[in-house]
């Protein structure tokens, strides 16, 4: 018996190649979901002491921005919040001041306004807000997805100009703003709101440019991740895939709003991601917080990038017909917009 398996292997060499990657790759998904668990399980870092008293959270009154910044109150970090809409930016104030024992400061910043003379001042007053205040977390979470599901072609220049302005320039303005009194306390932690769209597929039709400049965060993310760790400071792109809200139930359809336990486990409530973000931060340069984005990203790497493309451009058709509709109901002046989120 064994004589016979010995002829095997010695006929059949790349069959034992195989079996050894196979063995290699499953070991490596293990010790990843492994990882993944035992930081759930043990205690989060104390954000306040490792690396400061202050946080500073752009976009911080929707979504993502808005759930950070009462996960990281709720933390014990005063919040320093940078957003473009005075009456939003008091609203989320006040309501962080009134359930959670911490400081916050406001700053009126309309990053599409970056490297024109209102955006200087704007820089400038950020400057001023954080200056003597030990700011230990910048989370670069303001960006703009819109215009959606569309051709290149059929957009307006200005409507990429103003997507590119907040999502690369804006982002590296903040973060050299506050850098630099990371580097002379020794300690910080830099978190820059990326996309899965730009880590987890090979592609995004339709979504080009913002997919694009996601990556260019990661990059951004990734250098200063090696530039600074000697200096105490932690820079690290956070690549969610889907997380819940309103645009994504309009997206989904009416007959797709209710969440079964499925859903709920893959595309987290932007609370839930909120929380296993903060517990993420401090580790390592580019990660996926929720579990079921990182699983839906293992799968991804093992699926053909032709069948993945494929898939994309189908699912991304379907939400141009769903956007074109919303568009032909609204002012054409509101067709090309965009929010900082």
């Amino acid at each position: 018996m064994m004589g016979g398996a010995d002829a095997l292997l010695r006929q059949e060499p790349w069959f034992v190649s195989l079996a050894i990657l196979g063995a290699l790759y499953t070991a490596a998904v293990v010790l990843r979901l492994l990882s993944h668990l035992a930081l759930l399980l043990r205690r989060p870092r104390d954000l306040r002491r490792r690396y400061g008293a202050w946080a500073v959270v752009t976009g911080p009154t929707s979504g993502i921005g808005q759930s950070m910044a009462l996960e990281l109150a709720r933390l014990g970090l005063n919040l320093v919040l940078v957003g473009r809409d005075p009456a939003k930016l008091k609203d989320i104030s006040e309501t962080i001041s009134k359930t959670r024992a911490v400081q916050t400061k406001t700053v009126v910043f309309d990053l599409a306004l970056v490297a024109t003379p209102q955006g200087d001042e704007a820089v400038r007053r950020l400057r001023e807000a954080v200056e003597g205040l030990d700011v230990g977390v910048l989370v670069n979470n303001a960006g703009v997805a819109k215009p959606c599901a569309l051709y290149l072609h059929e957009v307006d220049v200005e409507a990429w100009v103003r997507m590119m302005r907040v999502n690369l320039w804006a982002l590296t303005e903040v973060t050299a703003a506050v850098l630099p009194g990371m580097v002379q306390r020794g300690r910080g932690a830099v978190v820059n709101i990326g996309s899965g769209s730009s880590e987890a597929i090979p592609s995004f039709p339709l979504y080009t440019i913002y997919a694009a400049s996601k990556r260019y965060v990661a990059q951004f993310s990734r250098s200063l991740y090696v530039e600074y760790r000697s200096k105490g400071i932690d820079v690290q792109c956070q690549a969610p895939l889907l997380v819940q809200t309103k645009m994504t139930s309009i997206v989904a359809g009416p007959g797709k709003r209710r969440r079964g336990l499925l859903q709920r486990f893959l595309v987290p409530t932007s609370d839930e991601y909120a929380r296993a973000a903060a517990r993420w931060i401090g580790h390592g340069p580019l990660c996926m917080p929720n579990l079921g984005h990182r699983l839906q990203w293992r799968l991804c790497r093992v699926v053909p990038d032709r069948l993945l493309d494929a898939q994309r451009l189908r699912e991304n058709l379907r939400q141009r017909a769903v956007f074109q509709r919303l568009r032909s109901s609204r002012a054409p002046s509101q067709a090309n917009g965009g929010e900082q989120s």
